[in-house]
């Protein structure tokens, strides 16, 4: 299997560039069934990465592109009248979110009434229309594109809707010799041939050998450390008393670790660590944090606050 994650990252640099740590972090939440929130300014390939990552996987597709006029009905589906032989009868047209990949491209502007559209499949795996429930088919997960929430007509995600998603990434601007080679691929004739590398039955294994993985009691005592000294009210640290509001929940702690695991069995050990902890701490807290005013007045970010926490808990064993 770790010959397929291999060959799966190959595929994949065919045609992105310069994101290979990214790529690794978004493996890592499919494989913890989780979801990913991608976010950049335009033009940073975060459709391209998703629809190439897609293309190597041999699972059901759809993109849902979110526009402010884009109705919950327009995602989950909706029931038509149709005739029969017995006269007329509701039909359930199903919608795009039946389907095991999602990406939701530029989640965030759309209303927040057809953002919570997704928040039941996120979380629950399951959608219900006018009273009846419908399965969705596993493996299931969503990766999402945000534009910073600076830019013009967007939205601000809910605080329930952003943690459902186990992971925000941000993705930066190429370095110089990465965007020579960017500009090199994209300004000739090419057609590249993604191969799927990996089907519903691998994605299903791999999900559950990665809770396989096994993790020492420190990792895990070190794990939830960090998420309560994002605590307002747990903290021992000034800068999180002074400029936080509200702290991370136990589903930091729970993604942490998880995500951990997930690292472990990519490098093909069957032990997580904290350094495994570490290398998605930020991606894994700093949407679940909320500054308040004086932060804003004293231009502290989320990142500052992270590396103080990082900085100053100990690792005990």
């Amino acid at each position: 299997m770790i010959e397929k994650i291999k060959k799966l990252k190959n595929e994949i640099s065919k045609v992105i560039v310069n994101y290979e740590e990214v790529i690794e972090k978004i493996l890592i939440c499919i494989f913890s069934r989780g979801h990913v929130l991608l976010v950049g300014v335009p033009g940073l390939a975060k459709t391209l990465m998703v629809k190439t990552l897609s293309q190597a996987l041999d699972l059901k597709f759809s993109r849902i592109q979110f526009t402010p006029d884009l109705m919950p009905s327009d995602i989950l589906g909706t029931e038509i009248i149709q005739e029969g032989p017995n006269g007329r009868f509701f039909q359930f047209i199903k919608g795009p979110i039946f389907a095991n990949v999602i990406l939701a491209d530029e989640i965030n502007r759309t209303p927040p009434k057809t953002q919570s559209a997704l928040l039941e499949a996120m979380q629950e795996k399951k959608v219900t229309i006018l009273g009846k429930t419908y399965e969705l088919e596993e493996p299931f997960f969503v990766l999402a594109t945000q534009n910073p929430i600076e830019q013009e007509g967007t939205y601000p995600l809910a605080e329930a809707q952003v943690d459902r998603f186990m992971m925000e990434i941000r993705l930066n601007y190429p370095s110089f010799e990465n965007e020579i080679e960017i500009v090199r691929r994209t300004t000739i004739e090419q057609n590249y041939e993604i191969e799927k590398v990996l089907n519903k039955d691998d994605i299903l294994t791999i999900q559950r050998k990665v809770r396989e993985i096994a993790v020492g009691e420190h990792v895990i005592k070190y794990a939830i450390s960090l998420v309560r000294r994002t605590r307002p009210s747990e903290t021992d640290l000034e800068i999180v008393k002074k400029y936080v509001q509200f702290g991370a929940g136990p589903r930091a702690s729970q993604f942490l670790i998880i995500g951990a695991k997930a690292k472990a069995f990519l490098e093909n050990r069957e032990f997580a660590n904290t350094d495994d902890v570490k290398f998605i701490f930020f991606d894994v807290l700093r949407h679940r944090i909320i500054l308040n005013f004086l932060a804003e007045a004293d231009n502290i970010k989320v990142e500052d606050i992270l590396n103080e926490i990082l900085e100053k808990t100990p690792i005990k064993i």
